[in-house]
């Protein structure tokens, strides 16, 4: 099985309700306010499927946890300014290689997966939420490129 992030529905209504514009408005709340629906799944498994979730958000924070030495990397848990507990998003490593899951989700996880599978799939998932974040008509460098 693969592990893949998808989302649908990008948008930014809450910026505009707050009476906030995509080019003046401050980094913080650019990066909640930029939400879609998204799933995670394992082949045809949902693992993960959350509404109005803070994709900009979560995509800064993997290229963040990618750019860090391979010694310094530990795993993965989402610390998102919308939700109370971390973890929202889960990336484990082990031996048999890295699984995706979430702390809603206790008990569902994806296969694991190769370090190159994981870093395919996320880059896949930044590279297309920079490009959603550019058609709202915010800057690229929200999301730094990998």
């Amino acid at each position: 099985m693969a592990v893949n992030f998808a989302y649908q529905n990008v948008a930014i209504p809450d910026l505009y309700r707050r009476g906030l514009r995509p080019e003046t408005a401050p980094l913080e709340v650019l990066l909640v306010d930029i939400e879609a629906d998204l799933v995670i799944r394992d082949g045809s498994q949902v693992v993960m499927a959350e509404g109005l979730f803070p994709v900009a958000e979560l995509a800064r924070d993997l290229v963040g946890w990618l750019g860090q030495l391979d010694g310094d990397r530990d795993d993965f848990e989402f610390d998102s300014m919308s939700y109370t507990d971390v973890g929202e998003v889960r990336i484990v490593g082990s031996v048999e290689g890295w699984r995706v899951g979430s702390v809603s989700e206790p008990g569902s996880w994806t296969s694991p997966v190769g370090w190159d599978v994981l870093v395919s799939e996320i880059a896949q998932f930044v590279t297309a939420v920079r490009k959603d974040v550019v058609a709202l008509g915010v800057e690229p460098g929200l999301i730094p490129a990998l």
